[in-house]
């Protein structure tokens, strides 16, 4: 990886193999880095598409992300019942064969369903867990620290948490997010609240003891510049190589290379979101031809309108 004489190396995106636990206070940093996919649940039928599913790892690792996250926003958890939420890390963990990380979903508003489904997750061997801050309950900042501070010490896997109060109503502040690096187990914070301004604020507490990542990708590229590690993304469940060589660019200080493709990309990232995630990012992956038209209720296939705006969209990129 070249880098120019005034930019710091950066770590190599593609040293990202699995391994195990933090040694004493050493943080997992190399781990979870780079672009990690927060993948889509396919169904047919109304069940799980595991065949889809297993295609849709395999395209993934063959166009280079760093990492997968089944059972996210992306992968409907909400409205998976808790036999397909485990059965999807399974299938994901099973095709990834330990090519890169798997972080599993385990997050939920309830501190002992978050236990139960990060003891499962880990049973079927996941690599790390992504715990979103619980939401409706709302959360004292203590009660968040205690919150995730329950579930790494009854399930010793490295941990990322996520904050996206837009979705939550439950807000990680930098300072809560500063308390947790000391806790050995909480690896990282995938900020999904689209301001650079936080992204910042967090980075100037947290320095290198806590991994960030991006969770909006629209503005990914900025949190690039300001020293976040990576993105766990929307997007590159269509464009899984432009999304990886854009972070590879930032990485390697090629700086007017990732601008470019976050350009390139930017019409896809905000059209990826013209309605509740993942009704969008579904509907492109119908049109590539990779699943079937299928969400779950309450959410609903995109609108026709937006379906046409997104179809030009990827005609415009090449992808249909």
């Amino acid at each position: 990886m070249q880098t120019t004489p005034d930019t710091p190396a950066q770590p190599d995106p593609r040293r990202c193999a699995p391994i195990g636990l933090p040694a004493g206070r050493v943080r997992v940093t190399a781990m979870f880095t780079g672009v990690i996919t927060a993948l889509v649940t396919p169904f047919r039928n109304g069940a799980v598409d595991e065949d889809a599913l297993r295609r849709l790892v395999n395209d993934q690792l063959a166009n280079g992300v760093d990492g997968l996250v089944p059972c996210g926003t992306t992968g409907e958890s909400p409205t998976l019942t808790n036999d397909e939420h485990i059965r999807v890390i399974k299938v994901v963990v099973e095709e990834t064969r330990k090519r890169v990380p798997v972080i599993a979903g385990t997050g939920s508003n309830s501190t002992r369903e978050a236990i139960e489904l990060s003891r499962a997750a880990r049973a079927v061997g996941a690599d790390g867990l992504l715990q979103v801050a619980p939401y409706y309950n709302k959360p004292t900042q203590d009660g968040l620290y205690r919150h995730f501070k329950a579930v790494v010490d009854d399930v010793p896997l490295p941990t990322v948490v996520y904050n996206v109060p837009g979705r939550t109503a439950s807000d990680i502040l930098p300072e809560t997010a500063e308390r947790l690096c000391d806790l050995p187990l909480i690896v990282g914070i995938k900020e999904a609240t689209g301001s650079a301004q936080r992204a910042a604020q967090i980075l100037a507490r947290t320095g290198d003891r806590l991994v960030v990542l991006s969770g909006d990708d629209a503005t990914a590229f900025p949190l690039f510049a300001l020293g976040a590690k990576g993105c766990i993304s929307v997007v590159s469940n269509v464009v899984p190589r432009d999304f990886s060589a854009m972070w590879d660019a930032a990485a390697a200080g090629r700086w007017a290379e990732a601008r470019a493709l976050h350009y390139k990309l930017f019409a896809l990232s905000e059209g990826l979101f013209v309605e509740s995630n993942p009704i969008p990012v579904k509907a492109a992956l119908v049109m590539m031809g990779r699943i079937t038209d299928e969400i779950r209720p309450p959410l609903y296939t995109l609108s026709t309108g937006n379906r046409d705006k997104l179809r030009k969209i990827l005609v415009d990129l090449g992808l249909v």
